[in-house]
C-alpha cells in the first residue's frame, strides 16, 4: 500500500531498542526466515494485557505511546497494541504489510461479532506467499500462517491450529481460525483480507477500551503463550494449558496478582499499580 494513511510510521520506529526487547539478533532482511523468528519472539516476550484500562487509564495507539510502554517499560498490550509495534518493524524492515480485521468467536455460532480484532496480511521479498500474522491475540501462532485455500489443519510447534476458507456476506472472501485444546477444537475468530486504515483501528480500540459491553473494562485479562504452555489470568482465574489439551485452573487471591504477573507473566507494576490492582476495585464493575 502507498497510501500514506495504511502505513505504520515505520521510519520512526527505534529499531535496535525493539529488536533487544524482543531478543532478536538475526538478519534484517525482509524474508520469510526472519518474519517467522518476529512473530516467535514477539508472542512469546511481550505478553497479552489489559491491565491499563483496569488502573484507569487511555490505551493511545500513536508510535511514540506504543513505543514507552511495549518498549521502554517493558509492558504488553492487546491487539491493536502489539499489531501497531510490530507492523512498524516490519514496514521499516521492507515487508509488504497490510492490516484486516477479525472477529472474535471463541466457539460462538450465534450472531454477529463485531471487528475487534487486527491482524496483518504479510507479504516478503523471497517468495509470493501471502501470510498472515497475528501477535495480538495472546494465545499465538508462534509463526505465521499461510493464507491458501487448503491449509486444513497445521502444527506450529506443538500448538495445533485449522484455517478454513468460507464465503461471507455478498461473496466476500472469508477465514476462519480454529485452536485445538482443553475444550477440543474451537473456532477462534473470522477475518477477511479487506485493507483497514490505521484510523479503522482507532475506532475498535476505542470501544474495546472504554464500552461496558467488552470484556476488557470489566477485569484484568493477561496471556503468556509459550512454546510448551499458554497462560492466562482472567480476573483472579488462572488457567495453565498445554499443547495437548491437558492444564489446570486455580482461583488467585487479590494479594498475589502483582507477583504472578512479575513470575509468570513478566509484567513488573509500579508500587501504586499493583496496590490498586490488588485492592480489587473492579470487582465492583
Amino acid at each position: 500500500m502507498t497510501d500514506p494513511a495504511y502505513r505504520w510510521n515505520g521510519a520512526a520506529i527505534d529499531l535496535d531498542a525493539y529488536l533487544a526487547r524482543i531478543g532478536f539478533d538475526g538478519e534484517r532482511a525482509p524474508t520469510s526466515a526472519t518474519l517467522r523468528r518476529l512473530v516467535c519472539l514477539h508472542t512469546t516476550k511481550i505478553p497479552f494485557e489489559n491491565l491499563e484500562i483496569i488502573l484507569g487509564r487511555t490505551i493511545p495507539l500513536d508510535l511514540s505511546a506504543l513505543q514507552d510502554k511495549l518498549i521502554g517499560r517493558r509492558r504488553g498490550g492487546y491487539c491493536y497494541e502489539n499489531i501497531g509495534i510490530f507492523a512498524a518493524v516490519l514496514e521499516r524492515l521492507g515487508f509488504g504489510v497490510t492490516g484486516v480485521s477479525g472477529r472474535v468467536t471463541m466457539g460462538a455460532t450465534e450472531g454477529l461479532r463485531p471487528a475487534t480484532h487486527a491482524l496483518l496480511r504479510v507479504t516478503t521479498e523471497d517468495d509470493e506467499r501471502v501470510w498472515m500474522v497475528d501477535v495480538g491475540f495472546g494465545a499465538g501462532p508462534l509463526e505465521p500462517y499461510e493464507l491458501v485455500p487448503s491449509a486444513g489443519e497445521f502444527t506450529l510447534g506443538r500448538w495445533r491450529f485449522r484455517l478454513e476458507r468460507r464465503v461471507g456476506e455478498l461473496d466476500t472472501e472469508l477465514w476462519a481460525l480454529h485452536q485445538f485444546g482443553r475444550d477440543g477444537w474451537l473456532e477462534r475468530y473470522t477475518f477477511g483480507t479487506q485493507p483497514q486504515y490505521r484510523i479503522d483501528f482507532e475506532v475498535g480500540n476505542h470501544f474495546v477500551s472504554t464500552a461496558p459491553r467488552s470484556p476488557f473494562t470489566t477485569r484484568p485479562f493477561v496471556q503468556r503463550f509459550l512454546p510448551d504452555v499458554h497462560y492466562v489470568i482472567d480476573g483472579t482465574t488462572m488457567t495453565t494449558e498445554y499443547p495437548d489439551g491437558s492444564g489446570d485452573t486455580r482461583e488467585l487471591e487479590l494479594a498475589e496478582l502483582p507477583k504472578v504477573l512479575s513470575e509468570i507473566f513478566d509484567i513488573d507494576l509500579d508500587e501504586a499499580d499493583a496496590a490498586t490492582l490488588s485492592e480489587g476495585g473492579w470487582l465492583l464493575r
